[in-house]
């Protein structure tokens, strides 16, 4: 028996990370799993590493008659009991079977790529909330968090990306996309001229980012260091987390700073703005505010007791809420209940 996986996307994002770190969870937890996933070297050299038997197809739109059967076809290969499918792509394309179907939802998607299944996983009660209004069976939609990937690795040099030393650090991490507001954070960054910010992620906006950094006369202080596989080490070297986005129905970011002791500001957007407990385990500010997102991290480089207390809330958040084991028994749990995998 295991647990099979369709992942559409080829792109860099929240999502796709979080199924790795997922499914490298379910591998230490001993649940065999196999994976029909879109070409990605990094991804695919992942799976590799938990032994775990992965398809790259293809996961086209309408002229793709390959892709379904082949799911098909690994599931039966694998005796799949449990497919779950990873955002609308891959639910369109996973095939009924003597399998159930669970959808994992991180965002507000198109239900009608999940008729039939199951039973839809949301990461925020807001979202499983949603999905009932909009007329699923309550019995049948679950909240599940994502648990919070501990990474491991030293601080990085800030050197080798021509920071200085004693500057203070600003990361932001996110797609290069106008919903991650980056903009909001360097327009932050002109009223904070003592201080560097580190943005990683790739997307379509870069040209627009580094255009408006030009434009702001910060560039020479901003760092876009592209897509990172080295998330953890970039945690551990900032001192404030700025989240601004405009749209974020989670915030996976807000508990990777929280498991990695670096403070974190985040907009009020629908997932950080239930996450975070302004002033206990971080700030919020209003959406588009860079003013305030200067005057938070202002305040936060100067009051160290702050800053610690943030850390330490964050963390207890994480190990009571957020854990791997607390997620994964979360999982399994519906697994069971659904048959077992």
């Amino acid at each position: 028996m295991s647990l099979a996986h369709t992942l559409g996307s080829a792109v860099n994002g929240g999502a796709e990370a979080y199924f790795l770190s997922l499914a490298g969870a379910f591998w230490r937890a001993g649940i065999a799993q196999c994976a029909a996933i879109r070409a990605h070297p990094h991804r695919e050299n992942e799976l590799q590493s938990y032994g775990m038997p992965t398809r790259v197809l293809p996961f086209g739109k309408h002229l793709d008659f390959t892709t379904t059967p082949a799911i098909a076809a690994m599931a039966r290969e694998h005796d799949a009991r449990i497919v779950l499918a990873w955002m609308n792509r891959a639910a369109k394309a996973t095939p009924p079977g003597p399998w159930k179907r669970i959808g994992r939802l991180g965002g507000y998607y198109k239900l009608k790529n999940y008729g039939g299944f199951d039973a839809l996983v949301g990461n925020t009660q807001d979202i499983v909330d949603w999905i009932v209004r909009e007329g699923w069976p309550k019995g049948r939609v679950h909240y599940i968090p994502n648990f919070a990937a501990r990474g491991h690795g030293a601080k990085i040099d800030r050197s080798t990306l021509d920071t200085p030393n004693d500057a203070p650090l600003l990361l932001g991490m996110g797609r290069l996309h106008t919903s991650k507001a980056h903009d909001v954070s360097l327009r932050a960054l002109q009223r904070l001229p003592e201080a560097y910010l580190w943005i990683a992620g790739d997307g379509p906006d870069e040209a627009i980012l580094k255009s408006e950094a030009i434009d702001l006369g910060v560039a020479d202080r901003v760092r876009f260091l592209g897509w990172r596989d080295d998330a953890p080490a970039l945690y551990r070297t900032a001192d404030v987390c700025v989240f601004p986005s405009r749209f974020e129905p989670l915030g996976n970011v807000v508990i990777q700073s929280w498991a990695h002791g670096l403070p974190v500001i985040a907009a009020k957007a629908a997932g950080p703005g239930a996450l975070i407990r302004d002033g206990e385990d971080g700030f919020l500010i209003e959406i588009d505010d860079a003013e305030g997102l200067a005057a938070k991290t202002r305040m936060l480089l100067a009051d160290k007791e702050l800053s610690a207390k943030f850390v330490a809330n964050g963390a207890n958040r994480v190990e009571t809420e957020f854990s791997e084991s607390a997620v994964v028994g979360q999982w399994k749990a519906l697994f069971d209940a659904m048959g077992g995998v």
